[in-house]
């Protein structure tokens, strides 16, 4: 792999041993995808980081790195915590996980990391450009940007996220390449979509059908930013839809190679079907 010489600097651990560290596992993450060189990220959205989910070896990676004074090099915003930060005793949370969890933000705040908790960054204030590259690891998020902005992000894990933020670099390849952000299925709908319940209901049908291809719509007449992002939320859900586009809506379905596309159809039943296979409980607790 390409390394300039600032990129060498930091693997021969000249911007302090945090960054080489980090840094190594972006080399290793590109040798095993096969990213010809680095490039540099406008954005990071980490994952990891609900106590549950990462438990008590996450909370001493990142207490580790905070106390070596790691700091990010670009905007970076987290995905949602564990519980809520403000109202957590309110709500019932028990005090030794909320002790913990309060922990990790801390940690993550040490190091210049904006404490959001969000999974929508896009709506506040972390808006890339069109094509800038950008290392986010929540799937409706990363789905959102690549599709509806047209920036450039693979789905990254959380080590591999927080490791961008700090060295302002990921490894060039999957979706931050043209060549693979051309669609891999054709998909036609033919049925009314009104409600964003609609859309997520098509995605969700589309998204166990087609895994990890990349669809390109067409038959969707209009939707604003709300609905795409009930309908790439379904794909990233249902399947691992990480990019989609949408005939004359989204920035890029103009630019990419759409002819001779396997195609499914979706029909109105389809979308019935899906609601009908959802909407299992007779006595919901809540109704959003």
């Amino acid at each position: 792999m390409y390394l300039n010489k600032d990129e060498e600097a930091m693997l021969n651990g000249e911007h302090g041993e945090v960054t080489q560290r980090l840094f190594r596992l972006l080399v290793r993450l590109g040798e095993i995808y096969n990213a010809e060189n680095m490039i540099t990220v406008g954005s990071v959205q980490v994952a990891g980081v609900s106590y549950k989910s990462v438990d008590d070896p996450g909370l001493a990676f990142l207490e580790d790195l905070s106390k070596q004074n790691a700091k990010v090099k670009v905007l970076t915003f987290l995905n949602p915590a564990g519980m809520d930060l403000e109202a957590w005793e309110e709500i019932g949370f028990p005090k030794d996980f909320a002790k913990n969890q309060l922990r990790i933000m801390d940690a993550f705040k040490k190091m210049g990391i904006v404490i959001t908790s969000t999974c929508t960054p896009y709506l506040a204030g972390n808006l890339p450009r069109f094509r800038e590259h950008i290392a986010w690891s929540e799937s409706s998020a990363v789905s959102f940007s690549n599709s509806v902005i047209g920036a450039r992000t693979n789905r990254e894990g959380g080590p591999s996220a927080l490791a961008a933020a700090i060295c302002g670099r990921t490894p060039n390849y999957g979706l931050h390449l043209w060549e693979n952000r051309q669609p891999t299925i054709a998909i036609h709908v033919d049925a009314e979509l009104t409600y964003a319940a609609d859309y997520g209901a098509l995605g969700y049908h589309v998204g166990k059908q087609i895994k990890n291809k990349i669809p390109y719509f067409t038959g969707i007449k209009d939707a604003n930013t709300d609905l795409l992002k009930a309908l790439g939320a379904a794909m990233a859900a249902s399947g691992a839809v990480a990019l989609y586009h949408i005939e004359d809506l989204t920035p890029e379905a103009d630019l990419v190679e759409s002819k001779d596309l396997e195609k499914i159809t979706v029909s109105k039943n389809d979308i019935s079907d899906t609601y009908n296979t959802l909407n299992k409980g007779s006595d919901p607790d809540i109704v959003i």
